[in-house]
């Protein structure tokens, strides 16, 4: 997502990271303590919004994160280290997830960070975190230009070592979206409305280059406020548009709203937008006005993927209060693949961390590949995943259902 800035934006698991330590000193209460058993306590953080109207992601990613944790500990999986996790709640606000990065940096025991959600978020936190050499591992990240420099679409260039995505991004996510718009829906006339920010307007810009490669046409463009609720003008000026499509670059807390009042003023059409809206709350702003809307999001989805069986069954079983949404699967795997660096580094160290136990969890993050809930899971050399698959989305009898899932194709 998302921002997901880019909040979005996969989800699932509670609060579980491992607390490694480098030091491995006695436990005496203190950061990078032994476990009670004498092991090394591992800690995962996890940043994402875990109040306010993004929460519904937000929670879905620590819970699922969580899970990953608990299951690793339940297995032994890195013999002598015992994971947990600390999750802190960023509020979709870059401001927040800078201090939020700060204060795990500050924490030796913090050995990697799964998250953020939004975008936006991400772009305040990639500095401290690289700084640090500790590494970030986002399940819903998709704006291009936070592994692929901001001049990506002519020279893509890596900002930060440390960063690495489970999800795919906008310049894949937008084009995917427009041809399925253009060539299955058959709509050639679009209305594109962004809500400013990082993920939703880089979204809706790589949506209207492919729309209109085409053969679209934007009838009209409009940037809203996401601090307001009151889309009645931008309403008016989609009717009169002639517009057979509304495209928005955004996330669920205004899309439903704005879907809700475009159809009260006569324009009887689709919503369209990314994983930012993918969500049963979107169902819930909009009301009967969702019916038709669609969304894409990342990968396919898990309740259809043999892969994930065994993760949808063990967040069953755990009880968490919350569902893991859409970013669960790719928390899970966000932190499994952290876990998977730790394993790494103990091992190569003869069972121990070593003194520059960041650094080095890092680089095996790079390398890392294993078979996860959502697929197969390994990152490129820009740090995004290899995992190129989408899904759209259908808002049918109240519920989001799959209309359509394959993977990205440049048009000609």
């Amino acid at each position: 997502m998302r921002q997901r800035s880019l909040i979005a934006i996969t989800a699932a698991l509670a609060a579980g990271a491992l607390t490694l330590t480098a030091c491995g000193s006695r436990d005496s209460g203190d950061k990078g303590s032994n476990s009670k058993g004498g092991g090394t306590t591992v800690t995962i953080g996890v940043d994402a919004p875990l109040t306010g109207d993004l929460s519904a992601l937000g929670l879905g990613i620590k819970n699922s994160v969580d899970l990953a944790v608990r299951t690793a500990n339940k297995k032994n999986y890195v013999k002598g280290v015992t994971f947990k996790i600390e999750a802190k709640d960023d509020q979709a606000q870059p401001s927040s997830g800078q201090s939020n990065a700060s204060a795990f940096v500050s924490d030796d025991s913090v050995l990697g960070v799964v998250g953020p959600l939004n975008s936006s978020v991400a772009q305040s936190m990639q500095k401290v975190f690289d700084d640090a050499k500790l590494v970030e591992v986002s399940p819903a990240n998709t704006s291009p230009d936070l592994t692929q420099g901001t001049n990506w679409q002519t020279s893509k260039a890596r900002p930060y070592k440390s960063y690495f995505r489970t999800a795919t991004t906008d310049a894949i996510q937008g084009p995917f979206a427009a041809q399925y718009v253009y060539n299955t829906a058959k709509k050639t006339k679009v209305f594109v409305i962004d809500d400013k920010k990082t993920y939703g307007a880089g979204l809706a810009k790589t949506f209207t280059e492919e729309f209109t490669k085409l053969g679209g046409k934007v009838v009209g463009t409009e940037h809203i406020n996401p601090d307001t609720k009151d889309y009645s003008a931008v309403a008016t000026k989609v009717k009169n548009s002639g517009a057979d499509v509304v495209y928005y670059g955004g996330e669920y807390p205004q899309a439903g709203p704005l879907s809700k009042q475009i159809k009260s003023a006569g324009a009887n059409v689709p919503l369209v937008g990314g994983d930012g809206i993918y969500d049963p709350t979107f169902i819930k702003l909009a009301g009967s006005a969702a019916t038709g809307d669609l969304a894409t999001s990342v990968g396919a989805p898990v309740e259809t993927l043999a892969s994930a069986k065994q993760f949808v069954a063990d967040y069953k079983a755990a009880g968490y209060k919350e569902e893991y949404a859409a970013y669960g699967g790719y928390s899970y795997d966000s932190a499994w693949s952290i876990i998977e660096a730790v394993k790494k580094v103990v091992d190569d160290n003869g069972g121990k961390l070593p003194s520059d136990a960041r650094a080095k969890v890092t680089a095996a993050v790079q390398n890392v590949s294993f078979d996860g809930v959502t697929g197969k899971v390994s990152f490129d050399q820009y740090g995004d995943a290899t995992n190129k698959q989408l899904t759209v989305y259908k808002v049918d009898g109240g519920a989001w259902k799959a209309a359509h899932s394959g993977t990205y194709t440049p048009s000609s």
